[in-house]
């Protein structure tokens, strides 16, 4: 569920990419750090334990309209991908909006995409969250290679509802913009829709010129490679996982407009 603060206006969204060990997720999101403009995006920050580290940055997009008087603010984390860390994958779902899955698309991988999967699905529900029931996009990564899981492969088992995908090569930026154009574009509706419907009536006139409006998230982004700045966060325990998430989203939402 997104977080909301009426005072700053500010709603943060927050995007999980999910996927196997090494499949790309910490690449897509250095990608998007190389890329965004400094101005529109905030540090790359580590979350750190002796034994495993979580990737975790937020970024402002510019141009992304409103969501009623709001600010659409977008966080997108990744997950560990080894099997052995599974409950710091659960905490990173937990509260999520929206999902890329990130599938390695190299040949004797295919059984870790679908362990991946299905612990995915697995996660959500201990958190009485249905994963057919959320925004998903899935990104077929590593297609610079040779010996690739074909396409149709894929679709047929990890996506037989013919969700969005995004062949891609992260490593080299194909593919990840549009990754996430999409998800964003998947995101914001049931956001908008969760968060405000106590306030129907406000939002009426809105929803019926929405769709018209069609109006696509924009990101600003740089024709300068900016260097990473890595912020670390040292942790101790799941429980100071879960409790820095949070504080670092609320944080996120009460910052101001410049």
């Amino acid at each position: 569920m997104a977080f909301i603060n009426h005072a700053a206006k500010n709603l943060a969204i927050k995007i999980v990419y999910y996927g196997p060990g090494l499949s790309g997720k910490t690449t897509n999101l250095r990608y998007l750090y190389f890329k965004l403009d400094p101005s529109s995006r905030g540090d790359l920050i580590c979350l750190e334990t002796d034994t495993e580290r979580t990737y975790f940055f937020d970024l402002l997009p510019i141009k992304a309209g409103l969501i009623g008087d709001f600010s659409i603010r977008i966080q997108l984390f990744t997950v560990p991908g080894q099997v052995f860390y599974e409950a710091s994958r659960k905490s990173v779902l937990k509260r999520a909006d929206g999902l890329v899955f990130i599938a390695d698309s190299q040949i004797p991988l295919l059984d870790a995409n679908l362990e991946s999967f299905d612990g995915m699905r697995k996660n959500l529900l201990d958190h009485d969250m249905d994963l057919n029931l959320m925004p998903l996009v899935f990104q077929y990564n590593k297609r610079d290679l040779d010996s690739l899981i074909p396409v149709e492969t894929f679709n047929n088992l990890l996506n037989p509802n013919g969700l969005p995908y995004i062949e891609a090569s992260a490593i080299n930026g194909t593919g990840v913009i549009e990754t996430l154009k999409e998800i964003v574009k998947l995101t914001i509706p049931p956001v908008s829709k969760k968060v405000f419907e106590k306030e129907e009536e406000k939002k009426e006139e809105v929803e019926k010129e929405e769709p018209k409006k069609k109006k696509e998230v924009e990101f600003a982004f740089s024709g300068k490679v900016t260097p990473v700045t890595l912020k670390k966060i040292k942790i101790e325990s799941q429980d100071d996982i879960n409790n820095e998430i949070d504080k670092l989203t609320k944080e996120f939402t009460e910052e101001s407009e410049e």
